[in-house]
């Protein structure tokens, strides 16, 4: 095995129904979950409990925690560092308006002192693993890059994430993976890096370095057996077979028997004010297995619960049984 596959914190999409679909098909290194407001999660807020489920893996699960108030960070993170996870990780990378005008998010790398003290009261209140995801910064300016993490690597974080685009290109330009390498040279703690990793084999190449693990995130929700395809790639023989069989991954996956899966699991494991947002948003990415990928789209899309999801889908499978089986590592040529 290389460099640890980590799953990447997304809104809507991480969560503990699809990582218990993941895990089916042998899952990842560490997971991060779905990003938890700190001001919301410490008021209570409604959905909260549903952000931090740290199920099915507690042990490889990270909380990522947004916010711009500092000792609202660092209460929310004493609080779910206590619940026996793999880690607490602050968010400086989200460029989402909404985060950034509160101060969160990628907003930490405009202001270091600010971002210094922030850390340091995280720090002082965790006693597990803390790292931090974040940006290059306003621009490519490696030199500020280098000194901002240097500061946290001193202030006591363990592990950092780099997403290497700015601040303002969210994902126009393609992520700039040399930076991954020439942080990792300038720092003592691991560097994972983030970003346009499109498929098993392109894990694998990343994987190679010059970095200590592969934050993988929209890929791995179109093939949720990505991780296990690229750890065969690598040669390894442990990798479990589609929906928790032993041994290796099939030749095939069964795409009707994921999507039904997995509409099982959000029923299961997710508040139904959450169905419907979260089954679009999955089959936004997922569905790209199919050749007729954008007339699928719609048609779930038109359906307002997750029976008639399902309903749908069912249909497409049978009116086009070559549709149903995908062979690992190809995606079809897409009609409109």
């Amino acid at each position: 095995m290389s460099v640890p596959f980590i799953l990447a914190p997304m809104a809507t999409l991480s969560h503990r129904a699809y990582r218990e679909l993941a895990e089916d098909f042998g899952g990842c290194d560490m997971s991060f979950a779905e990003m938890i407001g700190a001001a919301p999660f410490l008021n209570g807020g409604r959905f909260e409990t549903w952000y931090a489920d740290p199920l099915p893996r507690p042990d490889r699960l990270v909380y990522q925690l947004v916010g711009g108030d500092a000792q609202l960070l660092a209460r929310a993170a004493a609080i779910l560092d206590g619940r026996g996870t793999a880690g607490i990780d602050i968010n400086m990378g989200c460029s989402a308006p909404d985060i950034v005008r509160t101060g969160g998010g990628v907003r930490w790398m405009a202001d270091e002192a600010a971002a210094r003290s922030m850390i340091g009261g995280v720090r002082s209140a965790v006693k597990g693993r803390l790292s931090v995801k974040l940006r290059l910064g306003a621009d490519e300016n490696l030199a500020r890059l280098v000194r901002f993490c240097l500061m946290l690597q001193e202030e006591g974080v363990e592990a950092l994430t780099l997403h290497p685009r700015t601040a303002s290109e969210k994902l126009k330009k393609s992520a700039r993976w040399p930076f991954v390498g020439a942080l990792r040279a300038e720092l003592k703690i691991p560097v994972t890096g983030n970003g346009d990793v499109a498929s098993a084999s392109m894990l694998v190449e990343r994987a190679k370095g010059p970095c200590d693990g592969v934050m993988i995130g929209r890929a791995a929700i179109r093939e949720p057996w990505i991780f296990s395809a690229a750890r065969e790639l690598e040669g390894a023989t442990d990798a479990p077979g589609a929906l928790g069989a032993p041994g290796k991954l099939p030749q095939e996956i069964d795409l009707e028997a994921v999507c039904l899966r997995f509409l099982d699991l959000l029923a299961r494991h997710q508040p139904p004010e959450f169905w419907e947002t979260r089954a679009r948003r999955f089959f936004f990415y997922f569905l790209d297995n199919l050749k007729w990928s954008h007339h699928v789209k719609t048609l779930v899309n038109r359906e307002p619960g997750l029976g008639g999801m399902g309903a749908v889908l069912r249909a497409h499978f049978r009116e086009n049984p070559e549709e149903r089986w995908l062979k690992i590592g190809t995606l079809p040529t897409t009609n409109p």
